[in-house]
């Protein structure tokens, strides 16, 4: 039998490119080669598409230096890459394609609107899930017609930000202080691995807040502070998806943000914590309802708070390309119900070509 062909895509234009790497990276080394040919494909933050050659490459970043241009065709008579080194082009066809693309442009349907053009499998969610689970606004709004808690926020828009004389516009301050209180976390809308996001006491850090979030996206969420454990549940599959235990994240700062996931050793993350039965099955059954209102498919990571005191479960996000980094929540919570990273990247695999008949 003839091996299929998967195209890794990793990097990208996001805040998120050097965690898409090191993703790829281990996503690429726990493919099975006795039945998978890999074609490397690096997205550089300037947006230029190269072949790339190994692992090896993509850990030292010698792989932006290429030179053979790759492009995946939106014709779908194709269903192939071009590789293109000094005017001389090659064809290779494709069977499926791992997108290893975490934030925007890469996980909010982008990509995935480009090979549902070609059509070319792919894992993960699709163009509506992605898109809808990307924008912390309206996955907000989804969830909220499901009946599960979620923080208290307020929208923002960032053209509202700053009147026509360019000083900052107080009505918006005015507005988001009658609705919640401090400590508040300002968030793009559209934006992982938290990139961001500030946790906001006072009103000169709320504006603070607001403008760096507006570095990020156009549209800005302004929450309340939940004071609770940070838990994450792991979802897999398609029609009928299955949900893993949980973990909870230790973070070494005020919050997890991008510092305290990726540069700070003292951040930890538990697998199975010490938490009530009927609250890890409540996560866990919240998880699933999530996954499928979004039209989630293949893999997700869904986060929730529980608040302390209450116990009450609290909805935060939802992640359809999570991290597969050696720190990362998703393969850990499957590793701990038996499935190893390979069996886990074969699963994946396997549901994007299945993905018809699910």
């Amino acid at each position: 039998m003839s091996k299929k062909i998967v195209a890794v895509l990793f990097g990208g234009q996001s805040s998120e490119h050097e965690v898409s790497c090191i993703s790829a990276s281990t996503i690429i080394q726990n493919i099975n080669r006795d039945l998978y040919d890999v074609i490397i494909i690096g997205i550089t933050k300037e947006g230029k598409w190269l072949e790339v050659y190994s692992v090896d490459d993509i850990l030292s970043g010698d792989w932006t230096k290429g030179t053979t241009k790759a492009i995946i065709s939106p014709d779908a008579t194709q269903k192939s890459v071009l590789l293109i080194k000094d005017n001389t082009v090659v064809k290779k066809p494709i069977d499926v394609v791992f997108p290893v693309l975490h934030g925007l442009y890469g996980e909010d349907g982008t990509i995935q609107g480009l090979l549902e053009l070609a059509g070319i499998p792919y894992v993960g969610c699709g163009v509506v899930a992605s898109g809808i689970s990307m924008d912390k606004l309206f996955t907000k709004i989804i969830v909220k017609n499901l009946g599960i808690d979620q923080a208290k926020y307020v929208p923002v828009h960032k053209k509202d930000l700053f009147n026509r004389d360019k000083s900052f516009n107080e009505e918006i301050i005015k507005l988001i202080e009658a609705s919640l209180k401090y400590p508040m976390f300002v968030k793009p809308a559209n934006a992982g691995s938290s990139c961001g996001i500030s946790k906001v006491n006072n009103k000169s850090e709320l504006i603070d807040g607001l403008i760096e979030a507006s570095n990020h996206d156009k549209k800005i969420l302004v929450e309340e502070g939940i004071v609770g454990r940070e838990i994450e549940c792991a979802v897999l599959g398609g029609k009928e998806p299955r949900a893993s235990g949980v973990g909870e994240i230790i973070a070494a700062a005020e919050f997890y943000d991008y510092d305290a996931k990726y540069n700070n050793s003292d951040s930890r993350t538990i697998i199975s914590p010490a938490l009530d039965r009927e609250i890890v099955e409540t996560v866990r059954q919240y998880a699933i309802k999530i996954f499928n209102a979004v039209d989630g498919y293949g893999l997700a990571r869904v986060d929730f708070f529980v608040e302390k005191d209450t116990n009450r479960v609290v909805f935060n996000e939802i992640n359809t390309m999570p991290g597969f980094t050696s720190i990362s929540m998703y393969p850990m919570l499957w590793e701990a119900r038996g499935i190893g990273k390979p069996q886990l990247v074969e699963k994946l695999i396997q549901l994007a070509l299945n993905k018809d008949e699910d």
